[in-house]
């Protein structure tokens, strides 16, 4: 087969479809950013997963003298400062309902925890400790003037080894004589994690849609150009060429065309993350909370976007040749 007549039936071909194959090579394009896209938000979303929760604890709040007054009166505490956890409600059997942590009770519950094999570290905070710290965070707040130290419970905070299994600590310590309420910071985080994972899947949808329309273009430009060259195809019928040879410039005009929208897509993958990420908008700078996946991850999704991109309109053309070429 001579490489020359291919390469010039595939330049006649792009060039006598030249609005359709634009068209394909946009929606290539745009379809296969949203993949590499939506590949890439799963890395940030893991990596993310990955720093945030490891860095987060469980806490387990004591009962203070308020809480076991609260319960005794069965009201609610009279303020509760943000950053604290809610008064627990009052009643028989309720958190905090046999009085304020005693001494033993807070000496068996670190003990415990620091027997647990889940537990990786133990932290004491007292309420002074807790004070100072709600007056570090909040105390541009006005609640912060009324707030005293004794409506700050002491508390543990607790380092899992593996974070995801928090719900042991609060099962072993939550309603616990001298404990007021279990909180896992993780919890906090699944909110987020959730809406990142609902954009992850619609830009899949979008991806998916557009995947649809590049193949539908596909099928109708190369049904388009071989009704367009259905005299030179028969000729070449006729004269012995085989199937295969008539169907390679085709074939080759949709691989090209993709793999040119392939590489329309990496170049916007590669300028979202110098331009938005690294420079110019700079949120890695800016948002430094983020642990923001580097240029290794959109590295190893390039290779995947450039095959798709020559594979997906190959086999395309290649499936319509069968029905719309024929002599």
């Amino acid at each position: 087969m001579r490489a020359q007549f291919v390469m010039s039936e595939i330049g006649v071909g792009l060039r006598r479809n030249l609005t359709m194959t634009f068209a394909v090579i946009i929606s290539v394009a745009l379809s296969l950013a949203l993949f590499g896209g939506s590949l890439l938000m799963r890395d940030q979303v893991s990596a993310m997963k990955g720093y945030w929760y490891d860095k987060v604890n469980v806490t387990v709040y004591l009962c203070t003298k308020n809480d076991a007054i609260d319960a005794a009166d069965s009201t609610p505490a009279a303020a509760s400062a943000p950053g604290t956890p809610a008064a627990p409600a009052a009643g028989n059997g309720k958190p905090c309902s046999k009085g304020a942590v005693t001494p033993e009770q807070k000496q068996g519950i670190e003990r415990e925890l620091k027997k647990m094999d889940l537990v990786q570290t133990v932290m004491y905070e007292s309420s002074d400790e807790a004070y100072k710290h709600y007056k570090e965070r909040f105390g541009h707040t006005a609640l912060a003037s009324v707030v005293t130290p004794d409506q700050m419970p002491d508390s543990f905070r607790v380092k899992l080894k593996n974070p995801e299994k928090y719900e042991v600590i609060t099962s072993a310590f939550a309603g616990r004589d001298g404990v007021q309420s279990v909180q896992d910071q993780s919890l906090e985080l699944d909110n987020l994690f959730a809406l990142l994972g609902t954009l992850n899947w619609a830009a899949l949808g979008i991806m998916l849609i557009m995947l649809i329309v590049a193949l539908l273009l596909i099928v109708n430009t190369v049904r388009v150009s071989a009704f367009s060259r259905r005299r030179e195809t028969g000729i070449m019928r006729l004269v012995g060429a085989s199937g295969f040879y008539i169907q390679v410039p085709f074939i080759m005009e949709a691989a090209v065309a993709g793999l040119i929208g392939a590489g329309f897509a990496c170049g916007m993958l590669g300028a979202v993350q110098y331009f938005v990420i690294d420079h110019g908008i700079a949120l890695r700078e800016k948002l430094q909370l983020i642990n923001f996946i580097g240029w290794d991850a959109v590295f190893t999704k390039l290779p995947l976007v450039l095959v798709i991109g020559l594979l997906m309109p190959s086999l395309a053309a290649f499936v319509a040749l069968r029905k719309y070429l024929k002599v």
